[in-house]
C-alpha cells in the first residue's frame, strides 16, 4: 500500500504502541482487500464492550486487555489512547439497566459499566444503539466513516450519502485512534452506482410493507446495489431504516438508491451513471406474499410467549405510538412484551411518561441491545412475534425459535391476547 509520511510514522511506532499495533492491521486488512491507500475517515461507530462472558479473562486484566485484543487484534496489552476521531458506541449484549429482566449476571453488568466508564473516558460517545443516526451520529453526504452493523451501515450509505463499507470491530477500533481505514468497496464513486433495477408495482406505505420490500429485494440482489423505481410514496426514516435493516438481512445490502429520495440519485439514470443495470425484476403482489410467507416460514403455532418491539432501535414516535396502543389494557399472562430503543431515547420516552404507559400494561422498555445480539428471549421462550423482518430473519436459527411476523399492531395485540392474529392484508 502506498502510505503517507503520517501514516508511514504511526506504522513505525513514532505516535506510540497502540497506533502502531492499529496502523499494522489496517495495512494488513488492506492489502488482503487489494486496497491501494487508507483514506481519512472523520466518524466511527464500533463497539467497546466488555459484559459477555468470553470477555471476563481479559476485562480481569483490564481494559486495556480488552481493548488490545478485541479491538486491534493484538495479543500484546498496549495503552488505550484518546480516540483520534469523533466515535460511537453501537449496541452490545447488556441492557445494564433491565439485566433482572434479561437474566444476566450481575458481572457481566459491572463489567460493562466499567468499560462504558473506560471507554468513555477516552472519547467514545456511548450511545449503545444499533441506529447512531437517531441520537446525535449524523455524517454528512460524502463523508468518510468507518462503521459496523449492517442496519447502520446501509442507512449511512443509502440516506446519508456518506461512505463506510460494514467494518469489524477491529478495523473499526483502529480507525478510532488513527482516523484511517483502506480506500476501497463504498468509499470509491464508482462503486456507488446501482446494480439492479427494481420496478415497484404496488404501493409501499406501512413500515410492514417496506420490511416486506427490502426482505425481497435483498434475497435477490444479495450483495449489490438495488434502484428502486416506482416508489408513489416519500418513505419516512423509519420506513427507510427498516427497508434496510431487512434488505441487510436477507441478502447483506449495503446500499441502495431511491431516485427522488436517497441524496445520490435524482433519477434512475443517476443511479446507473453510464451503465445498465445488470438486472431487472418487479415486485408486485405475488413477491409481497412471497416475502411475507418467507419471513413467517418457522411459525406454526398462534400462542405468543413473547413480543420483541424495536429493531432496528425504535424512535420516540415509535415508542408513543406503542403506549398508545397499550394504554389502560394489560398484557396476556402467557406473554412478555420488551420494547427496544436507544438509550437517549429512552430517556426521552421516560419523560413524555411512555415508559409508565408500558409497565402498567406489563411490558418493559429496553436500550443498548436486542434479542438477536444479546442472544436473549425471557426463558421458556417458543413463539416469538416482531415487527422486524431481521428479527423474524434471524432468532429462528439463532434461538429456535418459531417467529411471526406483522405490523405494530399485530404484534400488540399478540401481546394484549397470547394468540398471533395477524396476516396480509
Amino acid at each position: 500500500m502506498k502510505l503517507t509520511d503520517a501514516e508511514k510514522a504511526m506504522l513505525d511506532g513514532a505516535q506510540g504502541k497502540a497506533k502502531q499495533k492499529a496502523m499494522d492491521l489496517l495495512v494488513r486488512y488492506g492489502e488482503a482487500l487489494g486496497a491501494e491507500r487508507l483514506v481519512d475517515v472523520t466518524n466511527v461507530a464500533s463497539t467497546f464492550n466488555a459484559g459477555s462472558p468470553a470477555m471476563k479473562p481479559y476485562a480481569e486484566k483490564g481494559m486495556d486487555a480488552v481493548f488490545s485484543k478485541f479491538n486491534l487484534d493484538s495479543d500484546e496489552v498496549v495503552e488505550t489512547p484518546q480516540v483520534e476521531v469523533y466515535t460511537c458506541q453501537l449496541i452490545h449484549g447488556i441492557d445494564t439497566q433491565n439485566a433482572h429482566v434479561t437474566g444476566v449476571a450481575e458481572e457481566g453488568v459491572n463489567r460493562q459499566k466499567t468499560a462504558e466508564r473506560f471507554f468513555g473516558g477516552r472519547g467514545v460517545a456511548m450511545f449503545n444503539t444499533c441506529t447512531p443516526y437517531q441520537v446525535g451520529n449524523v455524517p454528512v453526504k460524502g463523508e468518510h466513516c468507518a462503521w459496523m452493523e449492517s442496519s447502520a451501515v446501509v442507512y449511512c450509505n443509502s440516506v446519508l450519502g456518506a461512505r463506510t463499507n460494514t467494518e469489524g470491530r477491529e478495523s473499526t477500533g483502529a480507525a478510532s485512534i488513527t482516523g484511517k481505514i483502506p480506500y476501497w468497496g463504498y468509499h470509491v464513486p464508482e462503486n456507488r452506482l446501482g446494480t439492479h433495477l427494481v420496478d415497484v408495482e404496488v404501493d409501499v406505505d406501512s413500515m410492514m410493507d417496506w420490511g416486506l420490500l427490502g426482505y425481497y429485494v435483498g434475497e435477490i440482489v444479495e450483495e449489490d446495489i438495488p434502484v428502486l423505481a416506482g416508489i408513489r410514496n416519500v418513505p419516512s426514516m423509519i420506513k427507510l431504516k427498516h427497508f434496510g435493516a431487512a434488505s441487510a438481512s436477507s441478502g447483506g445490502v449495503e446500499m441502495y438508491h431511491i431516485p427522488g429520495v436517497t441524496p445520490e440519485a435524482d433519477t434512475v439514470e443517476d443511479a446507473f451513471g453510464s451503465r445498465k443495470p445488470r438486472e431487472r425484476f418487479k415486485y408486485g403482489k405475488a413477491e409481497r406474499k412471497i416475502a411475507y410467507d418467507n419471513l413467517n416460514s418457522s411459525a406454526k403455532d398462534t400462542a405468543v410467549d413473547f413480543v420483541m418491539l424495536g429493531c432496528p432501535h425504535n424512535t420516540v414516535e415509535q415508542v408513543w405510538t406503542i403506549a398508545r396502543l397499550l394504554d389502560g389494557r394489560k398484557l396476556s399472562p402467557n406473554t412478555q412484551l420488551w420494547v427496544f430503543t436507544p438509550r437517549a431515547l429512552r430517556d426521552a420516552a421516560e419523560l413524555a411518561g411512555y415508559g409508565d404507559m408500558i409497565r402498567k400494561a406489563g411490558g418493559h422498555l429496553m436500550s443498548d441491545t436486542c434479542p438477536a445480539i444479546g442472544r436473549i428471549v425471557p426463558e421458556g421462550t417458543k413463539v416469538v412475534a416482531t415487527d422486524s423482518a431481521k428479527q423474524a430473519h434471524y432468532l429462528p436459527a439463532m434461538l429456535k425459535t418459531q417467529t411471526w411476523f406483522g405490523t405494530v399492531e399485530d404484534c400488540v395485540n399478540a401481546a394484549l391476547t397470547g394468540q398471533w392474529r395477524g396476516g396480509l392484508s
